[in-house]
């Protein structure tokens, strides 16, 4: 009786070019409402640790994002899927008084 088996062929996996280590991280001001900082936390932890967070006005609810310039485009993502639970709106860099 002759088995019928597959031939396993291993295939290599393809060797991934990292980008060269930014000099700075890119950063973005948001606003929030202030009662929704606590969720936005969760959300981007969910999101394996996109990026960094420090929260400028917690009375304002402004937020300053900082991320790799590489994965600029995934913190677009993320941004336009919190809007689905809740209103983020982009601001310019705060001017403190």
């Amino acid at each position: 009786m002759m088995s019928s088996r597959k031939s396993t062929s291993r295939r290599r996996p393809r060797k991934r070019i990292c980008p060269p280590a930014p000099e700075r991280s890119e950063r973005m001001y948001i606003r929030i409402e202030p009662s929704r900082i606590a969720l936005f936390r969760f959300l981007l932890e969910g999101y394996d640790n996109l990026g960094i967070f420090t929260v400028t006005n917690k009375f304002k609810g402004i937020l300053q994002l900082r991320y790799s310039p590489h994965q600029r485009r995934e913190m677009q993502r993320f941004i336009e899927a919190v809007r689905t639970e809740m209103e983020v709106e982009e601001v310019a860099i705060p001017c403190e008084k």
